[in-house]
């Protein structure tokens, strides 16, 4: 009886813990497509939720298996459950306990392709229960080739400013992720960052911040990435760099410009203030200026060359034209009855007129006394004095 009595607590006590387990609903939540590199590696997200509390993981059996062959398992806790073609390459990373199943698959052949369902089995009970989520499962999409980074830059680098360029790519396998390197050094290491962007897929970015010379005008600059494997792919950018703005051409001449400018006008200034002294000096000497400047005027035609010989002559016969006509010979007096031989025994007296040559040559205010009007107004007493 005792025994009995035992055996029904025990029963009741079971019934309780797996009666809101069985009657709810199990889900399972799985990435339905995955690019997977081959000789890389995959990591398929999955989750599930089941009803009631929490289970430990000891009560819990997870398993992955292929859809169309339930019995062809690609992973089990029990490795010699699992198919020749899988075993060793899978595993699961999560913790069943914590309602994770997912599960990495490494070095991903060709006809790895699935699909791939996962199920559940509970654990230490006389009759197991199996939850499969077949609508649920997971298909590779194989890439013979990696994906090529990406790089994102500017697109004109400037002389001596920092530069940075941005090379980043996808893969499915965070726990052995793609290592990129730069072909151009620098004395910093490259930042390197990891990030998942969605669901399944995650990116490694890799940081180059560089100083561009005018020598590396017209370079490349190559990322590549190394993938598990090995595989590797690699984008390339060639690299112009736009020289500094040098404004030395137009500082300069502006400065020359603005220096001469300003010496040429301190000097004006100077000359005009010292002219200003000189007038004012000269002011307070001699009268006034214009005095003074007509005194220099006369100086300097009197220190001119003289006249010459033909302006000298023209003087000469000047003066002597001018002469009054009171100096000429009077015939009136001579009788009309005296016979011409006593005309021609009788000499009249010229009066002498100097030579020119006789006379001191002077240069001093020749022009003053030489008027071409008189020359004409005397012709006639010319004429007189030939006859006679």
């Amino acid at each position: 009886m005792e025994k009995d009595r035992r055996l029904m607590i025990y029963c009741l006590l079971l019934a309780a813990i797996s009666i809101p387990v069985f009657t709810g609903e199990w889900k399972a939540n799985v990435v339905k497509e995955l690019k997977a590199l081959v000789t890389s590696c995959v990591v398929v997200p999955c989750s599930f939720t089941h009803p009631g509390p929490n289970l430990p993981t000891s009560k819990l059996r997870g398993i992955w298996h292929q859809s169309n062959h339930r019995g062809n398992l690609i992973y089990d806790e029990d490795e010699t459950s699992i198919s020749e073609n899988f075993r060793g390459r899978t595993k699961l990373l999560g913790h069943l306990g914590q309602k994770n199943c997912t599960l990495e698959m490494s070095e991903i052949k060709d006809h790895d392709n699935g699909p791939f369902c996962f199920r559940i089995e509970l654990a230490q009970t006389s009759s197991p229960e199996k939850f499969s989520f077949l609508e649920d499962c997971v298909e590779f999409k194989m890439l013979p080739d990696p994906p090529k980074p990406e790089l994102h830059h500017l697109k004109t680098a400037y002389q001596g400013r920092p530069y940075t360029v941005t090379c980043s790519v996808k893969h499915t396998c965070p726990y052995d992720p793609p290592k990129l390197t730069w072909s151009r050094a620098t004395a910093d290491v490259p930042n390197v960052v990891h990030k998942e962007t969605h669901l399944g897929n995650w990116e490694v970015e890799s940081i180059l911040t560089i100083l561009p010379e005018e020598k590396d005008d017209h370079t490349d600059i190559t990322c590549t990435a190394n993938f598990n494997g090995p595989k590797t792919s690699s984008a390339t950018l060639t690299l112009y760099v736009k020289r500094s703005k040098n404004y030395n051409h137009i500082i300069i001449p502006t400065v020359v410009a603005i220096g001469t400018a300003v010496i040429f006008a301190v000097f004006c200034v100077f000359m005009v203030k010292r002219y200003k002294r000189q007038i004012a000096a000269l002011q307070r000497g001699d009268g006034s200026v214009w005095n003074r400047l007509s005194r220099m005027s006369r100086r300097i035609r009197s220190d001119g060359p003289g006249p010459s010989r033909s302006d000298q002559r023209r003087s000469t016969w000047s003066r002597y034209l001018r002469r009054p006509k009171a100096d000429t010979v009077d015939m009136s007096h001579i009788p009309k009855n005296v016979n011409s031989k006593s005309c021609d025994d009788q000499k009249v007296s010229k009066p002498r007129f100097p030579s020119p040559k006789s006379q001191p040559k002077s240069y001093n205010h020749q022009e003053e006394d030489f008027d071409g009007g008189d020359v004409y107004e005397n012709s006639a007493d010319l004429s007189i004095y030939g006859n006679i």
